[in-house]
């Protein structure tokens, strides 16, 4: 049986509300006594239940990250800089794999009120727009909402425009986009934005499969692309998921990567934390994102009157095997 404050109480000889001080180092607790709690603390093994402690003081030290899946790697690797910061300031991490179900991520959003978390990031693509208010401290990742929420992304403008212009300096002059996308408005289709407004400049010939997601029958829709782009040599994916995908479907049909068609990916998946990418792709600063999310938060926790606030971070390409050397 796991001991309680009462227990360590005892053994300590003094009362409740002195352990309870001394535990939340609220001042006015003597040396003396503070060495006879940490004993018996020590002793009794004692674990502070801070869900309860939590539900007395109307706090929670705990923040729920919703994802859409733990399969994208994208999102992992998001989860594990969002759960690096929150460590290194005492708060731990309460993990929402969604799979885009509304209900289920209702139901975190109401912990809040409850307060069994303190706060939400959140990644994502449901109909939650209903339950999702200006003075909730929940910061968005690349999504918008009816009322001013704050939110996190990449400038995604900038990666199409940069994904264009490094097809086109590896010798592509028949360029094509694809991606799914989702019926909320978010970032991830100034992608799209970014790409088409440079090849708008250079006359280049270009084209898309732009489909709602989820995308139905992908190898259809490239025979298609093909069909009409029988000379098509440069593709430009939503993000590096999509981009193993396309390829996959592509090497089926015989088609090279990247000696037939070079390809970009968007995001910088990683297998390791110490490992570059194999893909050429458009690296979205990850650490830097999950850091400004959770600053973000915090601010909005302390100070529920704050401003929404929107921080946009910088892109990089990253030369990978799925383009031509230069």
């Amino acid at each position: 049986m796991m001991a309680t404050m009462k227990d360590v109480a005892r053994v300590a000889g003094v009362s409740l509300g002195t352990v309870s001080r001394a535990i939340n180092n609220a001042p006015g607790v003597k040396p003396v006594t503070m060495k006879k709690v940490q004993a018996a603390i020590k002793q009794l093994d004692y674990v502070r239940d801070d869900y309860a402690r939590g539900l007395k003081t109307n706090s929670s030290q705990t923040i729920a990250l919703i994802l859409p899946t733990i399969w994208h790697p994208f999102f992992s690797e998001f989860a594990y800089y969002v759960e690096k910061a929150l460590y290194h300031l005492d708060y731990k991490l309460m993990l929402c794999n969604s799979e885009s179900d509304s209900e289920k991520e209702r139901a975190y959003i109401q912990m809040v009120a409850q307060n069994k978390v303190a706060g939400i990031i959140g990644i994502t693509y449901s109909e939650i727009d209903q339950y999702v208010s200006s003075n909730l401290p929940f910061v968005s990742i690349d999504r918008y909402f009816t009322e001013d929420i704050s939110y996190v992304t990449s400038d995604n403008f900038a990666g199409g425009q940069m994904a264009a212009e490094q097809l086109i300096k590896h010798g592509a002059t028949q360029l094509a986009y694809i991606a799914g996308y989702s019926q909320f408005k978010n970032e991830t289709t100034r992608r799209r934005d970014g790409f088409q407004a440079y090849l708008a400049k250079t006359g280049l010939e270009n084209d898309e499969i732009f489909e709602p997601e989820p995308i139905h029958d992908l190898p259809k829709l490239l025979d298609g692309l093909l069909r009409r782009r029988p000379n098509l040599d440069g593709l430009f994916c939503v993000n590096d998921f999509m981009l193993l995908q396309v390829r996959r479907i592509l090497q089926q049909k015989g088609i090279r990567v990247p000696e037939d068609i070079q390809m970009i990916g968007f995001d910088g998946i990683r297998m390791a934390e110490d490992e570059p990418s194999e893909l050429s792709t458009i690296a979205q600063p990850v650490a830097e994102m999950a850091q400004a999310a959770v600053d973000i938060l915090m601010t909005k926790i302390k100070n529920p009157d704050v401003l929404p606030e929107i921080k946009v971070l910088p892109v990089e390409f990253c030369e990978g095997k799925t383009t031509k050397p230069m």
